[in-house]
Parts: C-alpha cells; sequence; structure tokens
C-alpha cells in the first residue's frame, strides 16, 4: 500500500459521511468550560467520546484530574518502537458557550448542519473539528500500511476556553510520558482559506487596565462644568500617547528591534486573506513600513479593548467621577513582557499623566514563542504538505493569536509545527461558528500524507 492509497482513503472518509458522523457525535456534547458545574460532560467528552475513539486506533488513554482547577485532561499513547520517532499531538475538547438564541435560524450549536460548504456547530473550527481531521488522518494511515511508523502521543485538555488551568503542571507532572521528537497540532485559522498553512508558535498577549478615579459621585455639568476635570478626557488623551494617530507605538520598550531576517523572508510570500466576511484591511493603519503580514505575524500590536466613563446605556448630564480603558498588548519574541507595564507607567508619567492608574490582568497572559522557519522539521513538513497539495504551504513564525504554545517549547523542549484547518472568519467564539467543508476535505488528505511520512526514514530527529 502507497502514500496516494492511505490520501485516497482520507478523502473518501470524508466524501462517504463519516467525518460528519464523527464530528456530529462531537458537537452535540455541550463541552463550555466557562459555564459553572461543566465538569461532568467535560469528563465524558474525554471518556465516552475521545478515549473510545482512540482506543479503536491501538491507543492506550488515561484520564488525569486538573491539579489546578478546571476540567481533565487525556493523555493517549500508541508506542510501536522506542527506536521509532515519538509525535507528540494537541487538541482541546471544551468550547464557548453556545450562545444559541443568537445563532441563525434554524442553526443550533449542538447540532452539525451543513449549510453549502459550511459545516455549522459549536468546535466545528475550535477545535473538535481539527482534532477530529487529525484522529481520523491517523486512521487512514493504520487502515493503508498497518502501523504508523512513529510512537504517537496525543494530549486533550478540557479547558483551554478559560486559559489552561492546570495544563503545565500536567505537563511538567507527565514530562516523561509527554516527551518527544517534535510537537504537529492542530488549531487556529489558515492564512487564507485556500492555502494550507503552518505556524511555528504564537504571539504573546497581556491585558490589563487603565483607569483615572477622581473623586466620588457624579456632578452636575451644569454646575460644575469647566471647573471639575473629567476623568474620561484626561484618559483620552493619555491614551493618545502611546500610539500615532495610525496606531504605530508610541513605547518602544513593546516593539522589537528589528525584524529577524529568517521571519522576514518567511512573510513575504504570505498575503492576509480571511476569506468570505473578512474585514478590509486598513492599509496605513499599525507600524510604518510593514506589511500587512510583518504587521500580525511579525510585530507587535497594542489594542483598546474597551472604554467606559459615565454611563454609556443611559447618559446623564454629569461629570463621571471614573474613567476605565482595558487594553491588551499582543506581542512576539523579541521584547521583554515583564519590561511593558514599567515602561507604560514612566511613559505616561514623562506625558504628564500620574493619576492614571495601570493595573495588569491576574488572567489572560500569554508567552510568546516562535520556532525559526527555516528550522529541519518546518521545512520537512512543508515538504510533505506540498507533494499532497500541489502548492507551497504559507509559514508563519507564530500565529497572530495565542495559544499554550509556550508549555510545549518551553517546558517539554519541543519543536512546535502547528497545521491549522480552520480560517479566520469561521465566527469562532461567536453565534454561527463553522468549518469550510472543502478545507476539510483537504485537510483530512494533508494530514494523511504527513503522518504517513512520519513513518519514512527521512524524518528530522533531536
Amino acid at each position: 500500500m502507497t502514500r496516494a492509497a492511505a490520501v485516497a482513503a482520507a478523502e473518501r472518509y470524508f466524501d462517504e459521511g463519516r467525518f460528519a458522523a464523527d464530528l456530529g457525535r462531537r458537537v452535540a456534547i455541550p463541552t463550555e468550560s466557562q459555564v459553572d458545574d461543566s465538569l461532568p460532560v467535560l469528563t465524558s467528552y474525554l471518556a465516552d467520546e475521545i478515549a473510545p475513539s482512540l482506543q479503536r486506533l491501538g491507543f492506550t488513554s488515561e484520564i488525569v484530574d486538573n491539579p489546578v482547577r478546571g476540567g481533565p485532561v487525556l493523555i493517549a499513547e500508541r508506542r510501536e518502537d522506542d527506536a521509532l520517532p515519538t509525535v507528540f499531538g494537541y487538541g482541546h475538547g471544551d468550547v464557548i458557550r453556545g450562545l444559541e438564541p443568537q445563532w441563525h435560524e434554524g442553526l443550533s450549536p449542538w447540532r452539525l448542519q451543513q449549510s453549502g460548504d459550511r459545516l455549522y456547530g459549536r468546535g466545528t473550527a475550535d477545535n473538535k473539528g481539527q482534532h477530529s481531521i487529525n484522529f481520523a488522518a491517523l486512521e487512514c494511515v493504520l487502515e493503508t500500511r498497518g502501523r504508523l511508523g512513529f510512537n504517537s502521543v496525543f494530549l486533550l485538555e478540557t479547558g483551554e476556553e478559560i486559559g489552561s488551568p492546570g495544563l503545565r503542571e500536567v505537563c511538567q507532572k507527565y514530562k516523561d510520558r509527554l516527551a518527544a521528537d517534535v510537537l504537529i497540532a492542530s488549531d487556529g485559522p489558515r492564512l487564507s482559506p485556500d492555502r494550507p498553512t503552518i505556524f511555528l508558535g504564537a504571539r504573546g498577549a497581556m491585558n490589563f487596565d487603565l483607569t483615572v478615579d477622581l473623586r466620588e459621585g457624579g456632578h452636575h455639568s451644569g454646575n460644575w462644568g469647566g471647573l471639575l476635570a473629567n476623568p474620561g478626557v484626561i484618559l483620552a488623551h493619555a491614551l493618545a500617547t502611546v500610539t500615532t494617530p495610525t496606531g504605530a507605538i508610541k513605547v518602544r520598550e513593546w516593539v522589537p528591534t528589528h525584524l529577524p531576517n529568517s521571519v522576514r523572508v518567511a512573510l513575504a510570500d504570505c498575503a492576509v486573506e480571511g476569506g468570505e466576511g473578512a474585514p478590509e484591511i486598513d492599509p496605513e493603519w499599525g507600524e510604518p513600513g510593514l506589511s500587512a503580514s510583518e504587521k500580525v505575524f511579525g510585530w507587535c500590536s497594542f489594542e483598546v479593548l474597551a472604554f467606559s466613563t459615565g454611563n454609556p446605556e443611559n447618559p446623564v448630564n454629569a461629570i463621571p467621577p471614573k474613567a476605565k480603558a482595558t487594553c491588551q498588548i499582543r506581542f512576539v519574541v523579541g521584547v521583554e513582557p515583564e519590561e511593558f507595564l514599567p515602561a507604560l507607567r514612566r511613559h505616561l508619567d514623562a506625558h504628564g499623566f500620574p493619576m492614571v492608574k495601570v493595573e495588569r490582568w491576574a488572567k489572560a497572559y500569554f508567552p510568546a514563542t516562535r520556532l525559526d522557519p527555516e528550522h529541519p522539521w518546518v521545512q520537512w513538513a512543508a515538504t510533505s504538505i506540498e507533494q499532497t497539495a500541489g502548492t507551497r504551504p504559507a509559514i508563519l513564525p507564530n500565529l497572530g493569536g495565542s495559544l499554550p504554545n509556550d508549555i510545549f517549547a518551553n517546558d517539554l523542549g519541543l519543536p512546535t509545527v502547528w497545521v491549522p484547518h480552520s480560517y479566520a472568519s469561521c465566527s469562532q467564539h461567536a453565534p454561527n461558528e463553522h468549518m469550510l467543508a472543502p478545507v476539510a476535505r483537504q485537510a483530512l488528505a494533508l494530514m494523511a500524507g504527513l503522518y504517513w511520512d512520519l513513518g519514512e526514514p527521512e524524518v528530522p530527529r533531536r
């Protein structure tokens, strides 16, 4: 049997409706990790759906308790020979809240339904559809060759949508069992729907609040307007010192000193295209002199996520006592995140805003990671994908968003190669989440080819 036969088997798996059947069962399980008392459902997803599915592929599974809080973690292993390379896979079974009343008429977050090229359902894009593709591709290789030709260990968590609490502790505790030559996993979007993509890490994220709190209670603007400082005005001016009017960051400790050449070369081949429904890019926004792909995958950005003062829902004629902005820095490798807020404090003081309080969020923090685009595993994976797809994949040094890749890259010491099966306009985390059927079918073929190639002799080794 041949590589081509495994790829064809993966395509038949989709065409015969088996992918929809498997994904439909998983979508129907409401694994909302943000909901109180979700532990039984999260546990059931691993114990009653995923573990039996992997057992049929020759995996032994153990569900381990979360040592911090939140949902359990499944560790599944199929070991063929200690002399073979070991591949680490990752996915998450939890999803964002269903938001059922907000879905289009006739759709439900807990029912897989196809309309045109779209497969609707909560988790189709993030992440049930993606790990379902990878499990099925493994099955196609096993059925075709009778073995994988490598050792496989999968970790499936159920708390990614609440920041992966306990994941680091689990990986540290079971580090020996999770030891591998490479991480090959799937999450996040492709660069564009019709182009296979590899990304090698993730931008970091730090959230913080800026607050101006001047007095107790509001005061009538007719009596006190022009006499009392307005915290909304002060905070707006303070924020205006952080970037230029077109969004370029002025706190230079927040950005790298340069864009590495290997990153620039990789991104020269990448055009940002979100697909149908994507917003139009504002070409003049952000760091001048960088391409769109360099801005989002190679640089740092600052965003005001929310701004409030007074009573926005029901304004009254009063000078508000307080204003608050929730802000975020998305950052790449090459900056020091622990210096972000001290640098901001110095910046605000220098510009005359000592009254602006800076407070970092205790949650919502991800470090930045990036595997060099010239790493042997990257080039190997790109060659495998190109052989199946007939076109060179986009290679992104890191995802524009954030995920717990630092645990795998730093704590487990793995080269990290992500092959995403979604696209930017999939409505992930929103009503009407969906996966594109043509992307799913191609992704099954790509992963079958990649898993086949992992069983061949010519793979990088530690």
